[in-house]
């Protein structure tokens, strides 16, 4: 196998690499690190997250960069403050060795003033999220005159949550830049347009088939009714008693009503949505990644950038309208190596879906039954029995209480003993699981015929199910028109708001809020028009009563909100 070392690396860096344990690059690193290096080479690299996509473009960073000069020299781009902080935290640790380089992540959600600080300070390398980058630009606080390389990172989930506009804007401001590198894990028509837009000739590195789903990660789907969704988590949750995962919810209401009834029940779980604030946000992913949280369930939105190594499993507790949106999803466990498990609870309506992931994916989704209480029972206690046999005894003084343990026990069996023991443990198990019912759906026929439809409905369904932004500028920023296909019948309502640009908001940040605060789905949305002081959103009739309820009247950042349709008076 070749070695970081034969890749053309700089002495310095291939030293970083050993002090940190690696030896062999991974494939994407061994396909790109080549190219990227020439430093003039436009490049694609798709690959599945997980397989070492920071240290492909990091490394060539930090050897192409001149670490005298004290300006912004490379742009990376990515769409999550949290995979903002991972790429700086990576390519610190490859920037042991050279004391001279700076590294500044640039995000929101925390104050501006001390990110223009340590920019003013001397940086080389930039890690933003597209909004607060574009902050940063209109306040002249950075100049991105002099950068010469550009990586747009997780650039499909960027496009997905309608950053394409920001995107260009950015890359518009770099006339000077000798290459972009844009890294994916799949590749929409956007991404295309994007690349052929903004891109020469690039060479395009592909690890494993595009759009495929981690090979290393087991997909499984589970048939119950609507009504036994919960009971099935639970069950699934306690047949896996080693369980280290996440738990995709559609919406924010359902993350935290089943958070807390798990929470109520003793799970050490806890919920991840758009109603945090930052700090809410960092003290539960910290908890999570301590693993003094063994579960975190989350919406799609606030899951973007999750980068949390040894997740065993993910759980849908509803499969996602956009097809797309499962790669993602099943893309959190699996990674680096090893493997994982992603498990789907679907209704007998919904097993149509499952054929439309299969293509995309290009793996088989296996239909698994449900465990029985019994099941239940058996695995926990065998669990039990390998932690028991596993306890170290080596520390304490154990021999020391012997004597009072014999005789304590001296008229006890091995075996009462043994029960007790299990009983102790295993009580609260055994009388909830004891008359538990079959949470499967035993209809096989109709499962069958629902699985069995036609492959055009298939495409209809997921044709129907994905957002398409097609976003152009209105004079500049702060006017911004988004048209979005729906699965509507075209009779929309036009509502007005009273919240626009100067509030804060970009359009991603617009659509994440009122989509969190009204609990609708995104394929309900039609034109939205953005200005300074107020908006406007077209919404499919059958959905503006929801949405106004939802939103009128609520306040933001102490300002009481406005929205009513906009043909009133």
């Amino acid at each position: 196998m070749i070695t970081f070392s034969e890749l053309g690396l700089d002495e310095k860096l291939v030293k970083a690499t050993d002090a940190l344990g690696f030896v062999n690059p991974t494939t994407i690193q061994e396909k790109a690190i080549p190219i990227l290096l020439s430093g003039t080479t436009d490049m694609i690299g798709l690959a599945q997250t997980g397989t070492g996509k920071t240290a492909a473009f990091g490394l060539p960073l930090l050897q192409l960069v001149d670490e005298k000069q004290r300006n912004a020299q490379a742009l990376v781009i990515c769409p999550t403050r949290e995979l903002c902080m991972q790429i700086v935290t990576e390519i610190e640790l490859f920037k042991k060795f050279m004391p001279g380089m700076n590294v500044v992540a640039v995000y929101g959600g925390t104050s501006i003033s001390m990110q223009i600080r340590d920019i003013k300070r001397g940086v080389q390398i930039v890690v933003a999220t597209p909004g607060r980058l574009i902050d940063l630009i209109e306040r002249k606080a950075i100049n991105l005159e002099e950068i010469k390389y550009v990586v747009l990172d997780e650039a499909d989930e960027m496009l997905n949550m309608g950053f394409q506009e920001d995107i260009e804007f950015i890359l518009q401001n770099t006339p000077k830049k000798e290459s972009t590198w844009l890294f994916s894990a799949t590749m929409p028509p956007e991404i295309r347009k994007v690349s052929k837009k903004y891109m020469n000739n690039p060479q395009e590195v592909t690890v494993g088939k595009m759009n495929t789903a981690n090979k290393n990660i087991d997909h499984q789907y589970f048939v119950t009714q609507s009504q036994h969704r919960y009971e099935t988590l639970k069950r699934l949750i306690d047949f896996n008693p080693g369980m280290y995962g996440i738990i995709f919810t559609r919406t924010k209401m359902d993350a935290q009503e089943i958070a807390s009834k798990l929470t109520r029940e003793g799970y050490d779980i806890d919920a991840l949505h758009g109603d945090l604030s930052q700090p809410q946000r960092d003290k539960v992913m910290n908890a999570f990644r301590d693993k003094t949280l063994q579960l975190l369930i989350a919406t799609d939105v606030a899951a973007r950038g999750i980068d949390v190594k040894e997740i065993t499993h993910v759980i849908n507790y509803e499969l996602p309208d956009d097809t797309e949106v499962y790669t993602h999803r099943s893309g959190r466990t699996g990674r680096a190596g090893s493997t994982g498990i992603c498990m789907s609870i679907v209704h007998a309506r919904e097993t149509f879906k499952l054929r439309s992931i299969e293509r995309l994916i290009q793996s088989n989704i296996v239909k698994t039954e449900i465990p029985t209480g019994k099941d239940v029972c058996r695995k926990q206690f065998y669990h039990f029995m390998d932690k028991l046999l596993q306890v170290d005894i080596s520390h304490g003084d154990y021999d020391a209480y012997l004597p009072m343990l014999q005789e304590k026990f001296a008229d006890v069996s091995k075996e009462d003993i043994l029960k007790r023991m299990a009983a102790t443990e295993f009580d609260r198990f055994l009388r909830y699981y004891e008359n538990s019912e079959d949470l499967n759906l035993r209809d096989n026929r109709r499962d069958s015929n629902r699985r069995d439809n036609n492959d055009r409905g298939d495409i209809r369904s997921n044709d129907r199910g994905r957002q398409r932004l097609d976003s152009s500028r209105d004079g500049g920023r702060g006017r911004e028109r988004t048209p979005i296909s729906n699965s509507g019948d075209g009779n929309y309502t036009r509502l007005f708001v009273n919240l626009g640009t100067k509030d804060g908001f970009y359009k991603a940040s617009f659509l994440q809020f009122i989509l969190d605060m009204s609990d609708l789905r995104k394929d309900v949305l039609g034109r939205i028009d953005m200005k300074d002081m107020n908006s406007w959103v077209e919404i499919d009739s059958k959905s503006a009563k929801q949405m106004i309820s939802s939103i009128d009247g609520k306040n933001y950042r102490g300002r009481k909100i406005r929205m009513n349709d906009a043909n009133s008076r």
